[in-house]
């Protein structure tokens, strides 16, 4: 992530953006001042030009710039005026940048400089959580909340109980390992198990009562949600597996974290 030293010179400015001095700002590309543009044309079509938008302000999801951040207000505003549609695209566009910033414990950190848009967007994604069905964009905005609220790791590594999938390391033996959190079959192996019969490992879920702090509020807001399915894959993903060729036991979540 580019240096955030920009961030103290200009931080005032860029809580109004009419005072935003964009050139001195950068983006994937250099100079931002392109950027205001780009926003009023993500506003009128935000399915359209989403992909650009990152691409300038977030490439690959994981990299942002003192552009990106200065975008942030303008996005809450966009987000509080758009539609129910509208509302996705900037939720998730705004939650990708908010996770490339420096935790709440650094100086000067964009998550504290932009304290109130953030809030608007945190607001507005816990909104729109109890109104999804969609599992695929429940996760996606459960990960975005988790942005806006500085939680780090779990607001990127939450998507693998959509896709059903971890790919992990074996602590002790070092080998990859599959562990698949499925809709009916939770296990790890070795070798690629979609294409042949191989070696499985079952997976132990935590129990109800073991599940504290982050683990206990995902499978509360997720039972809370109707998103049962994904309450259930939490269970496991804070549980427990053995390596399928030593046999030693491991959290999941560590793994997952560690990776």
């Amino acid at each position: 992530m580019q240096s955030l030293d920009p961030v103290r010179s200009v931080q005032s400015a860029w809580l109004d953006e009419r005072m935003t001095d964009w050139s001195t700002l950068s983006d994937v590309c250099g100079s931002a001042e392109h950027v205001p543009g780009l926003l009023a044309r993500f506003e009128a079509d935000p399915s359209g030009v989403s992909s650009e938008l990152v691409d300038h302000l977030c490439p690959q999801l994981d990299t942002a710039f003192t552009a990106s951040f200065a975008a942030l207000p303008r996005l809450a505003e966009i987000a509080t005026a758009g539609s129910r549609e509208a509302l996705g695209w900037v939720l998730l566009a705004a939650g990708a940048i908010a996770a490339c910033s420096p935790g709440l414990s650094e100086p000067d950190s964009p998550l504290t400089v932009f304290s109130a848009p953030i809030a608007v967007l945190r607001d507005l994604t816990d909104r729109r959580l109890s109104q999804t069905a969609e599992a695929g964009e429940y996760v996606n905005l459960l990960q975005a909340l988790l942005s806006f609220e500085g939680v780090e790791i779990w607001d990127r590594c939450l998507d693998g109980l959509e896709t059903g999938e971890y790919e992990v390391d074996c602590p002790y033996c070092g080998v990859d390992v599959f562990v698949v959190i499925g809709q009916e079959d939770f296990f790890c192996c070795t070798e690629d198990y979609a294409l042949r019969d191989v070696q499985k490992s079952p997976l132990q879920p935590s129990r109800m009562q073991e599940l504290e702090g982050l683990p206990q509020r995902l499978f509360t807001r997720a039972m809370a949600d109707g998103q049962e399915g994904f309450a259930h894959g939490v269970r496991y993903l804070f549980g427990r597996a053995a390596c399928p060729d030593c046999g030693t036991d491991f959290s999941v979540a560590e793994r997952v974290a560690a990776g």
